[in-house]
């Protein structure tokens, strides 16, 4: 699989996963009506653990733009595949939340709450107060970033030149480094923790594709009644979670 394609799919599994446990809590007349924000935050833990478990042989399994990004900064991956990714990803989200769609495509159709159904999608705030909201998704995304940096370390440190060592050959073939299947739980409960503690002011979305790409799934799926696609909140869960990830990148190059 190549990493592109891994993104994809590892990105439309976390969706598929995650909004799904959201669908499963949110909407009308499910078997998991109304079971709380445990449920929601247990969910997207496992959904992060399943998709980096995946993927993160082929790729690395970012699953999300603001680790791309952050190990960019920090200089452990190729800025010329940040765009590829971040593509990879957004698309990937997209289809991941038209599966879940489709998965609960009556229960939609049974919800009269608009809100509800743009929260099954995307995130959007307790209190809407745009500046301290991106300060939230700031907050969370420098957890996530700085956690995974030193949860699922990029590579090894070469112990005589002291050089960060991001692929290395076993076998003749070389074998890069990222969110590997050994990190997956590890992340998946970091991303629990974080929903846990800090996903009250806006949902935790910590990651611009998870947000944008169901968002604009909800734009042009034929949901009825789904009201607005609050595009007017949509830059804030892109520019926190970035500005977070750059963040957490310059922290581990202080420390480091």
């Amino acid at each position: 699989m190549s990493p592109f394609i891994a993104e994809i799919v590892g990105t439309a599994i976390l969706i598929l996963l995650g909004n799904g446990v959201v669908a499963n809590v949110v909407l009308n007349d499910t078997k998991g009506n109304n079971s709380g924000w445990i449920v929601i935050t247990f969910g997207w833990g496992m959904a992060v653990f399943a998709a980096v478990f995946t993927v993160g042989q082929f790729s690395g399994a970012h699953i999300n733009p603001a680790v791309t990004v952050g190990l960019a900064t920090a200089g452990l991956f190729d800025w010329n595949m940040v765009a590829p990714y971040i593509a990879a990803q957004v698309a990937g989200g997209f289809i991941g939340a038209v599966l879940v769609w489709l998965a609960y495509k009556d229960h939609f159709a049974a919800t009269e709450d608009g809100p509800a159904k743009l929260a099954v999608h995307s995130t959007g705030p307790a209190i809407r107060n745009l500046p301290m909201n991106t300060v939230t998704e700031i907050i969370g995304t420098v957890m996530l970033v700085f956690g995974v940096f030193y949860i699922a370390s990029p590579g090894f440190i070469d112990i005589e030149t002291g050089e960060m060592l991001t692929a290395i050959v076993i076998d003749g073939q070389e074998v890069g480094f990222g969110l590997g299947a050994l990190s997956a739980l590890p992340v998946g409960l970091l991303v629990l923790g974080i929903g846990l503690s800090l996903g009250g002011p806006t949902g935790y979305a910590i990651n611009p594709a998870r947000d944008l790409g169901p968002r604009i799934a909800h734009a042009v799926l034929p949901i009825p009644n789904k009201g607005s696609s609050d595009w007017g909140y949509s830059w804030v869960p892109i520019v926190g979670p970035l500005i977070g990830a750059v963040i957490a990148a310059l922290l581990f190059g202080l420390f480091n």
